[in-house]
């Protein structure tokens, strides 16, 4: 009985595979315009709803589009940033600056800017986004919480280009919904471990040469936790949120928890590995120690913390900000005649 599944033969990176200059648009890339036009529709509903405004100020759709604009450029710039400079081990683009935002390989063929980072993105985004409101000179806190709201939604389009690309994959696994993704690494039939695994997934390998196994599929674990799930929560708190700040808080607090605990399916980068090891030599494609921590852990360790943080400034501001009743002004009791 086979309990795995196939990654769909249909599905390709490209949304024409095969058709002249229409085989250059990538559904990768065609997420990304569902994700940013699904955050600023929320936005705009956040926008009817008066979350923007401010005492004597009635936020309008022109500083909207100017706030969103600003940033998911910054976004963009962050992400690829982090990309090359933290996550590209081959060290061409500290040598070669210019290439980070060169969107053609040595041989002049258009490749398009492969390689995002979400923590760059995170990093670029509140930049562009403080840096518009100082300007604009907007409450910080409360625009940052409307975007934060409006954020996860369209996240899960991301992680959806993602799949539809077929990377970004998670780690062998014999789980019934496993997928074998077509681009990830083989390992030979030889090995026991490789033997136990296919047997226990009911896949059918040779004596030898090599077999690709079934793995997570990590990148809808993300669109469901650290997409939907957190828009879920956020959306449904965010009338009951007592000061400006604890969205944002709780967003990255929970992107960080839930990606966090998702790192243990996801793959890790091969020429990064770990971070931090508990055991030597630990392969990346299995899950052998939770003491193995990757790149990606290590950054929502520090979101984690830096939630909490702004959760507690932001609620001691608000607790100074606000207005006190005057002593001996309260309501005033009258003695009781007997």
């Amino acid at each position: 009985m086979t309990l795995y599944i196939p990654y769909p033969e249909w599905i390709h990176p490209q949304i024409f595979p095969g058709v002249p200059v229409l085989g250059l648009i990538r559904w990768y890339g065609l997420m990304y315009v569902f994700a940013f036009a699904t955050a600023f529709f929320i936005m705009k509903r956040l926008l009817k709803e008066g979350a923007l405004d401010s005492s004597g100020y009635t936020a309008t759709e022109d500083d909207l589009f100017g706030f969103f604009a600003t940033g998911i450029v910054f976004l963009l710039i962050g992400a690829r940033v982090f990309s090359t400079l933290v996550y590209d081990t081959s060290g061409l683009y500290w040598k070669k600056p210019w290439l980070i935002f060169w969107p053609f390989d040595s041989q002049g063929r258009f490749t398009g800017l492969a390689g995002m980072s979400y923590h760059g993105g995170f990093i670029g985004g509140l930049i562009g986004m403080l840096f518009w409101c100082i300007r604009h000179k907007r409450p910080p806190l409360r625009w940052i919480d409307a975007m934060t709201i409006a954020i996860p939604l369209g996240y899960t389009f991301g992680r959806l280009g993602n799949f539809l690309n077929g990377e970004l994959y998670g780690r062998v696994t014999a789980v019934p919904w496993g997928m074998v993704f077509p681009g990830a690494p083989q390992f030979s039939a030889s090995l026991d471990w490789v033997q136990d695994i296919a047997a226990q997934a009911g896949m059918q390998i040779p004596a030898s040469g090599l077999v690709n196994l079934p793995r997570h599929p990590s990148q809808l674990y993300e669109a469901l936790f650290e997409g939907v799930v957190l828009w879920l929560l956020l959306w449904f708190t965010r009338k009951k949120s007592q000061f400006a700040g604890f969205s944002s808080a709780l967003y990255t607090v929970g992107y960080g928890a839930a990606r966090f605990v998702i790192e243990y399916f996801r793959e890790p980068d091969a020429d990064i590995g770990y971070r931090i090891t508990a055991t030597a030599d630990a392969p990346v494609y299995l899950n052998v120690s939770l003491l193995n921590i990757s790149t990606g852990q290590v950054l929502c360790l520090f979101m984690i913390a830096g939630g909490l943080l702004l959760m507690l400034g932001a609620y001691l501001h608000h607790a100074r900000a606000k207005p006190q009743t005057p002593r001996g002004r309260g309501t005033k009791k009258h003695p009781v005649r007997r």
